[in-house]
């Protein structure tokens, strides 16, 4: 059976996602945010087995922490999950449905490509530690929103970036960039929602100088504004930088739903 989560789940699903990854799991620190968001899914018999949440935009549904426990995996139920949030999807007129997978995860990309998922967009995930420092020059606002910036990364989710949520950021100094409209390096910045003072930054990168340089613009934003994390979020390899750390890329799996 699949239904809506209940706060007494809490401790049994903490459980069995103790170990999912090798540092531990992030689904006790967002727990208590997906079940007041809703759309917090738990498969059970008698017992959770595996939960899921979704998140419903405009064309797109968002799905995030996929968990099952490991003595009930390879039964389907991590398919259920993601099922039952397609067809609540396609009843809201939903587009496409997106999802974000670890390359190196086979048994999960396997499970997509069964269920029809196809890789949309690779993103790698690389941190660097707030640090002082006055090594660069960017600017703030004014960009035209170009066919490449389709998403943005807030609170590790994928959101459509449209010309209106384009133009807000814009005006909220949320997007600084380095070079000119022939090449130039652009980020957009959002607070962390879910992890305390965390800055998470999606950065479409231009040529390597440009990129430095919005990359030393961000470690300095960081350290002057008491951060105490930078995450940064990309589609490109980045230059070597000093700290700057490439963690894992991701696939982003998309499945067209109409």
């Amino acid at each position: 059976m699949i239904r809506e989560a209940r706060y007494s789940d809490k401790q049994t699903v903490l459980k069995f996602c103790k170990n999912t990854f090798f540092w531990g799991d992030y689904i006790e620190d967002v727990w208590d945010y997906w079940l007041s968001e809703g759309s917090l899914f738990v498969a059970e018999k008698s017992i959770p087995l595996g939960i899921c949440h979704a998140v419903f935009f405009k064309n797109q549904v968002w799905i995030e922490g996929i968990r099952v426990d490991p003595q009930f995996r390879r039964k389907g139920i991590a398919s259920k999950l993601i099922q039952k949030i397609e067809s609540m999807a396609k009843q809201k007129q939903i587009c496409f449905s997106l999802m974000l997978i670890a390359s190196e995860n086979k048994p999960s990309l396997s499970m997509a490509n069964i269920l029809n998922y196809n890789i949309f967009q690779t993103w790698n995930f690389y941190s660097l530690y707030p640090k002082q420092n006055s090594n660069h020059k960017i600017s703030f606002g004014n960009v035209i929103h170009e066919n490449q910036f389709t998403h943005y990364v807030k609170s590790w989710r994928w959101i459509p970036l449209d010309q209106h949520k384009f133009d807000f950021l814009n005006s909220n100094n949320g997007i600084i960039y380095s070079g000119n409209d022939n090449d130039k390096t652009l980020a957009i910045l959002e607070d962390s929602e879910h992890f305390k003072n965390t800055l998470i930054a999606t950065v479409y990168a231009g040529s390597q100088n440009n990129t430095v340089n919005v990359i030393s613009y961000l470690q300095n934003y960081c350290f002057e504004k008491n951060y105490q994390r930078l995450q940064i979020l990309t589609r490109e390899n980045l230059p070597d930088f000093e700290g700057l750390d490439l963690k894992i890329s991701f696939h982003l799996m998309q499945k067209l739903l109409s």
